[in-house]
């Protein structure tokens, strides 16, 4: 069974797989290896870019942040169509779904406007700097402080799991400012450029690729960030990070679905089920029923395999249905509906890997 939906929101689909086939990076371009989540290689750089310029980066915003103002559920069609292609919108996804509209909601217009647009258009990348040595899921337990004396704030400590950070231009970064306030006040965010002297990053070899390094200790020795990059109120940061991490987890839900569903495909279809179901074999002949191979009865799926499929188009129609707008298109939208979307996605990737992992 899949989900079918209004002819307005089947045309946003079809319009969006033919610009998507007619501007799609070449396969060639796209092997060029991705070494960190702010690596942005230019191929990557150039179609960030052009997905702004025609409103299809973040659909939900307004064109000039790279939208169409499209609804919550062409929303969710955008980002399950593009998590079946399987290319990504960025190549620094902690800058654009994270860290940009932490900036939209919180920061002043000067700095949306130099480092939110810059970040659209893949001119510049980011790390996100949370999680410390003794500060990993309690993020009220950090203890990098940063003093401010006159117009400067200095900041002394560390980061540690700090994704892309060696490659990142700048790094929003959650500093404790007043020590003397309860765990969870006293904490602000600061923009730090990443060249700025005392910044110094280790990077973390990843245990199943030894050449492949994402992770990094960041070490922070006197470094000096102007007040203007201070995010948000002073001594409030709680409330941004409250917004960063909705942010976060406001379409993990569709990832969790769509990777189940990648799951399903790889294990149970045959090959010829899963070349109808190839997005670069669309071209027209898949109708108003959605991705994936028609509904005229040509899939085969192996005995057994029902009961794994049936949860994925009811999680589906739950988030559209109940996913606030701010939570989708990023504007501030704290809805405990989202956190529970993505432990169902989560649960449910879960049991179909495992039963996939037997099976196989």
């Amino acid at each position: 069974m899949r989900l079918h939906y209004d002819e307005e929101t089947e045309a946003f689909r079809r319009e969006l797989r033919a610009w998507m086939e007619a501007n799609l990076p070449p396969s060639a371009e796209r092997a060029e290896r991705v070494t960190s989540s702010a690596h942005i290689p230019e191929w990557a750089r150039a179609w960030q870019r052009k997905l702004f310029d025609n409103g299809w980066l973040v659909p939900g915003w307004p064109p000039e942040y790279g939208g169409r103002n499209a609804t919550p559920v062409q929303q969710m069609v955008y980002f399950e169509e593009l998590a079946h292609l399987g290319v990504p919108r960025s190549c620094n996804p902690q800058g654009l779904s994270i860290i940009t509209p932490s900036i939209l909601d919180w920061g002043t217009e000067e700095q949306k406007a130099r480092y939110a647009l810059p970040t659209l258009r893949a001119e510049i990348s980011w790390c996100l700097g949370m999680s410390e040595p003794n500060a990993g899921s309690d993020l009220a337990g950090l203890r990098t402080k940063a003093e401010l004396h006159g117009d400067r704030f200095v900041v002394n400590g560390q980061k540690v799991w700090t994704s892309g950070a060696h490659h990142s231009d700048y790094c929003f970064c959650f500093v404790r400012t007043d020590p003397d306030a309860a765990k969870h006040a006293g904490i602000s965010v600061l923009i730090i450029d990443m060249k700025t002297p005392g910044v110094v990053t280790r990077p973390i070899a990843e245990l199943t690729d030894r050449e492949h390094f994402d992770f990094n200790e960041v070490f922070f020795t006197d470094v000096e960030v102007p007040a203007e990059n201070l995010v948000g109120e002073l001594h409030h940061g709680w409330s941004v990070a409250g917004g960063s991490l909705a942010h976060e987890r406001g379409m993990l839900w569709i990832n969790e679905a769509t990777g189940t569903e990648k799951i399903l495909e790889r294990v149970v279809y045959s090959p010829l089920d899963l070349e109808r179901m190839n997005p670069h074999n669309w071209h027209g002949s898949c109708h108003a029923g959605g991705s994936g191979p028609s509904q005229s009865g040509a899939m085969r799926p192996m005995p057994g395999w029902a009961n794994y499929r049936m949860p994925i188009p009811g999680l589906y129609q739950t988030g559209g249905t109940t996913a606030p707008g701010g939570s989708v298109t990023g504007q501030p939208g704290r809805n405990a509906a989202m956190v529970v979307l993505k432990d169902l996605g989560t649960s449910i990737e879960e049991v179909v890997g495992k039963k996939a992992t037997k099976s196989s």
